[in-house]
């Protein structure tokens, strides 16, 4: 009886499915992997060098050059071949000190930072303020003749915010269960027109402000809390604004605003000390990799964006998702496995001025649109909003190489599933891979599509990207951008469980014996709604 079920448990050996033979093969693999991730992890180290020591990594800025380098140094330490390619962006700015300070009706410290890439006040700037709401083109009439000599502040008060959910959060079942859902996709040529009408009123109103003779712009924050954020976005060489801006804290600028409102209006003391660098137009991405064993297997890839804003140090976005790409390349090069796909590991400039790393990356290597190139020409805006717009979609040579791609940029949550992009066949195939880390909390596939990061571009190609599932802790309600993302908000455990799914994620990639399915070659769609009349923003 025993022969006779030894040998039936040969036969049965024999004919194993191959799915299940490829999990059975990749059983001490993984183990490997959650053991380097979980006993040998280096993921928090690497997220505060880049916070605590280098600091905010805006795009060209010192810190990014910094930033650059070690991580360069640590791939290269770890084995993995780097490199960097060369994205074009324009200025480098940095801020070295600056300082709000109303001095009239009385003197007040306030909380301020000034806007990304304006100029300096070039020394101690002091004059009234004046409350002037401006959102729109049409809203200069208003204002004509009334701005010389003043502190313009251009948002328009409220009557402030309170929280009606705790900040921080966790996903309960049910909330993961929300996550899942098929969004229609939508064609809306119109949108681009309104889109790009927005994007390009900064610099309009900069240069009304210039004119009507007015000194310095001031905005209010979009939070609460003394928190700040500062984002500018005309980097470019011939982009620079005329004036001075600074955001001011939400609680700071609704003061300044009821005293300008009961009068006489305040006066403030501006020092704005920032810096430019133009000795350098790139930016750069960098790129490391584990090579593969079948050179005609292609590539996966996984990446995070490397810069930041400067308000705080760019913990949660996006250090955090660098420092797990980079944790998931040494557990790999530390098991010593050779994968079958090489395995790419991407750490993007530009993200927050419109994605334009991977952008570059895209049309570099996968695919063009409409026979223009974006990267190289033109504002941030119109790359961002232009290049998904454009048809027909040209792959380059490198097309077919890319496997997969899954991307890191939603904080420093673990990872509690995945979203298919809009692409059923993979959802068997990720419901596998998840299956050793369900009691760590991966658990959901969803069919939902994302955007608003560095898979986006991919995705408009053809290219199988994809972004994970992550607990949104306090991202989106305070951290995001703002002036408290700090180490301190980072979680060491979820972020061990991170970086270990990612790089067993991705050794399941690289090691299928199939491609992930794509979807067909994007085509020009049908509009959408034909009978819907324009909208005018204005």
């Amino acid at each position: 009886m025993r022969h006779t079920l030894l040998a039936a448990v040969a036969a049965a050996a024999l004919i194993v499915p191959p799915a299940a033979a490829q999990r059975e093969a990749a059983t001490p693999a993984i183990n490997r992997i959650i053991d380097q991730g979980m006993n040998h992890s280096e993921v928090m180290p690497i997220a505060q060098h880049l916070t605590d020591v280098i600091g905010p990594r805006l795009t060209n800025s010192p810190q990014a050059r910094a930033a650059e380098a070690w991580t360069q140094a640590r791939f290269a330490e770890w084995g993995l071949k780097v490199h960097k390619e060369p994205v074009p962006f324009g200025r480098g700015w940095w801020i070295e000190r600056s300082s709000v300070r109303m001095v009239t009706p009385r003197p007040i410290q306030l909380t301020a930072i000034p806007v990304a890439w304006t100029p300096a006040t070039n020394g101690t700037l002091t004059a009234p303020v004046v409350v002037a709401p401006m959102s729109k083109e049409a809203d200069f009439a208003k204002w004509r003749g009334k701005l010389a000599g003043k502190i313009v502040m251009v948002t328009r008060p409220d009557s402030g915010s309170e929280p009606r959910e705790a900040p921080f959060q966790r996903l309960s079942d049910a909330d993961l269960a929300k996550e899942d859902g098929y969004r229609q996709p939508t064609y809306d040529p119109g949108a681009l027109d309104r889109r790009m009408k927005r994007a390009l009123f900064p610099a309009k109103l900069d240069a009304f402000l210039k004119a009507e003779g007015a000194v310095a712009q001031a905005t209010m924050s979009y939070r609460d809390g003394k928190l700040l954020h500062g984002e500018g976005y005309l980097f470019g060489r011939d982009e620079t604004p005329a004036l001075p801006a600074v955001q001011i804290a939400a609680e700071d600028y609704r003061r300044l605003a009821r005293l300008a409102k009961t009068g006489p209006a305040p006066t403030l003391e501006i020092v704005s000390d920032v810096r430019f660098d133009d000795s350098d137009m790139n930016a750069y991405n960098v790129i490391a990799e584990i090579p593969g064993t079948d050179a005609k297997a292609g590539y996966v890839m996984a990446g995070a964006h490397l810069d930041s804003w400067v308000a705080g140090d760019g913990a949660a976005d996006n250090a955090a998702g660098s420092a797990m790409v980079m944790e998931a390349a040494r557990i790999l090069a530390r098991t010593g496995i050779r994968p079958k796909r090489t395995i790419r590991f991407a750490l993007w400039t530009g993200e927050e001025q419109g994605l334009l790393g991977s952008l570059a990356y895209t049309e570099r290597h996968l695919a063009t649109r409409g026979g223009v190139t974006a990267t190289g020409t033109g504002r941030g805006d119109e790359k961002y909003y232009g290049f998904p717009t454009r048809f027909p979609i040209t792959p380059q040579p490198g097309w077919g190489e890319l496997a997969a791609y899954f991307n890191i940029d939603n904080g420093a949550g673990k990872l509690r599933g995945i979203y298919a992009e809009g692409n059923p066949a993979v959802v068997p195939i990720f419901q596998e891979w998840m299956a050793p880390f369900r009691a760590m909390g991966m658990t959901e596939v969803s069919m939902m599509s994302t955007g608003g990061t560095d898979h986006v571009f991919m995705q408009s190609v053809g290219v199988p990207g994809f972004q994970f599932i992550q607990d949104p802790l306090d991202y989106e309600t305070r951290i995001h951008h703002s002036s408290i993302d700090t180490f301190d908000h980072l979680k060491a455990e979820d972020m061990r469980q991170a970086s270990t799914i990612l790089a067993s994620f991705l050794l399941n990639a690289a090691n299928a014996e199939q491609p992930l399915p794509r979807g067909p070659l994007p085509t020009q769609p049908v509009v959408s709604d034909p009978y819907a009349y324009p909208k005018d923003d204005d």
